[in-house]
């Protein structure tokens, strides 16, 4: 459960390090974003120093994916996952993912998504 002004981490190897939500999405007074829905946000640190190797600048606002989430997320595909961090990979403006690679493991229920390039892009996949 990501509301406005929660930190994530960014778990690709787009540049970024630190990630603050500005906006969880689309719909009337909607509050809260769980994992598998797009937020927009601003990047608050870079992961290097040097300005060649990072696709990113820091204050840039770009959307993103919730992968992980601290609070149970049940649906009624799986059972409730609970992580023990916030995360998210970030997508460009036309939904399209920024970095090659997704380090870490990745809930399944991304197969029954939009976001299905999340489960061939990661380490690995938990339930």
């Amino acid at each position: 459960m990501v509301q406005k002004e929660t930190y994530l981490n960014v778990i690709d190897n787009s540049g970024a390090k630190i990630f603050n939500c500005i906006d969880v999405g689309k719909g009337f007074r909607r509050r809260y974003a769980f994992v598998g829905q797009c937020i927009l946000g601003s990047i608050k640190a870079l992961r290097t120093k040097r300005k060649l190797t990072v696709k990113i600048q820091k204050g840039a606002t770009s959307p993103a994916v919730i992968i992980r989430s601290r609070i149970n997320s049940s649906s009624g595909i799986t059972d409730s996952i609970k992580f023990l961090d916030n995360t998210v990979v970030l997508l460009t403006k036309q939904k399209k993912f920024l970095g090659t690679r997704v380090f870490g493991t990745v809930p399944g229920l991304f197969r029954y998504t939009r976001f299905l390039k999340i489960i061939f892009l990661s380490s690995g996949i938990s339930k």
